[in-house]
């Protein structure tokens, strides 16, 4: 840490302007997106599920299982835009720290290995928009299942099938964000360790919704080697559920 050169100066709060800072566009349009899936989960469970007749429980499941395979196409176009467009992001980001550092710099960052990085995060997208409605019919299926056992009255049973688009949607939207998130720190960090950089400062949104283990990191830095366990999970800024955080790289002087 005694010789290096910071994105930002040498404080504990980001730059408004700091290049690496979260855009939510690509969250708002991803979750956007995923929550056509969501909405399409709960048309089916609500068209196709009879209270009164015990035997629409397991047509609802087997439709939600047929439905999944059929959007891989659409998740891949889907995935692919998100993850294209974060990776672009990022890129842009760095384009400017280039211009800083001179054209050394830009050339080691264009020869980051992101090409990999893309396709395995397009694969890892359609696997969790796919598993939205396999999701859906494990949990109608649970549900009957518990409630029979435990002998939970057949009302209150058929109140949580028909939740399943809710319940559906709201893991769209956390999906969207955290992949979002993911995505843009893997790209991040791929392009940090190609010219060097072993670290970064981890960054927070500065609002009130911010978890407290995650306040607790904000200016703190962080090695990329070494990622950090928090509240039971190990990973990058960013790199939690539903996280807003960022990793703002330290590069080594030139």
């Amino acid at each position: 840490m005694s010789r290096r050169h910071r994105l930002a100066l040498d404080r504990a709060e980001p730059s408004a302007r700091s290049a690496f800072i979260r855009a939510r566009k690509a969250e708002v349009q991803y979750s956007r997106q995923l929550r056509k899936v969501a909405r399409h989960i709960g048309d089916l469970v609500m068209g196709l599920f009879d209270e009164a007749d015990p035997a629409s429980v397991g047509i609802v499941e087997r439709a939600l299982r047929r439905y999944a395979p059929t959007i891989e196409g659409w998740a891949n176009a889907v995935g692919g835009r998100m993850v294209t467009e974060v990776a672009a992001r990022d890129r842009k980001a760095w384009m400017a720290v280039a211009r800083e550092m001179g054209t050394a710099v830009h050339r080691e960052i264009e020869k980051a290995p992101t090409g990999a990085l893309l396709r395995e995060r397009l694969k890892e997208q359609v696997s969790l928009i796919t598993s939205l409605p396999a999701e859906a019919a494990d949990r109608v299926h649970k549900l009957t299942i518990e409630g029979l056992s435990k002998g939970t009255r057949a009302s209150e049973i058929a109140a949580e099938i028909r939740k399943s688009g809710d319940v559906s949607i709201a893991k769209a939207n956390t999906i969207a964000r955290t992949e979002v998130s993911r995505t843009a720190t893997a790209f991040t960090e791929a392009r940090a360790k190609s010219i060097g950089s072993e670290g970064y400062i981890w960054r927070t949104a500065g609002d009130s919704d911010v978890r407290e283990s995650h306040r607790a990191m904000a200016g703190k830095y962080v090695l990329w080697s070494k990622p950090p366990t928090l509240d039971g999970m190990t990973g990058h800024a960013g790199q939690y559920p539903n996280c807003r955080c960022y990793p703002e790289p330290v590069i080594p002087d030139a």
